[in-house]
């Protein structure tokens, strides 16, 4: 059986997870304790559902997980969305887009070939 960590899918919000988590230092306190604590808990969640979901037996345990992910993958972009438009994140937009316009195709191809 492959590890988690064999799939691109899993990398690729290993990756979102951490660009949050690198640029998170850099935020003013108040937006550290709103805004930055969501998008830290909903980023770093993306990968842990598709990491719990592998580990479950059946399909549709698997499925549900990946479910989840999809859903915490959406409310980072949820979250960042928010920090680009009150000028919180204004560099590096570009590796942000690179990972999520990556990462949100492969993540529903990743469910949909779940059996």
């Amino acid at each position: 059986m492959k590890d988690v960590t064999d799939l691109d899918v899993y990398n690729l919000a290993e990756t979102l997870s951490d660009l949050v988590w690198n640029h998170y230092d850099n935020w003013p306190p108040k937006v550290k304790s709103t805004i930055g604590r969501q998008i830290v808990r909903s980023a770093d969640s993306i990968a842990a559902n598709i990491a719990e979901g592998f580990g479950r037996y059946t399909p549709a345990d698997r499925k549900l997980f990946y479910r989840y992910a999809r859903g915490s993958f959406e409310e980072t972009k949820c979250w960042l969305r928010k920090l680009i438009r009150r000028k919180i994140i204004s560099q590096d937009i570009d590796q942000f887009t690179t990972v999520i316009e990556e990462l949100g195709p492969k993540l529903n191809a990743f469910i949909r070939a779940t059996k």
